[in-house]
């Protein structure tokens, strides 16, 4: 048997959650979430961060005041 050696993962370790963080669960198209996975593999930054900065980008469109 002749074992092939492991390839490093293509993105970096996850990320601490940041302080008073939250857990979600949303349903996303899975065109969606292979365009993101794509993002995320291309530039080296984890889905989350994308998804953090996409629901701020919301709060301010829609003129949500943060807590």
């Amino acid at each position: 048997m002749i074992l092939k050696p492991l390839t490093p993962s293509p993105l970096p370790p996850p990320e601490a959650p940041p302080e008073n963080s939250s857990c979600t669960h949303v349903l996303v198209s899975a065109e969606q979430v292979d365009k993101l996975r794509e993002l995320s593999r291309k530039t080296r930054i984890a889905q989350s961060e994308y998804l953090r900065e996409a629901v701020d980008d919301l709060l301010e469109k829609y003129q949500c005041t943060p807590l």
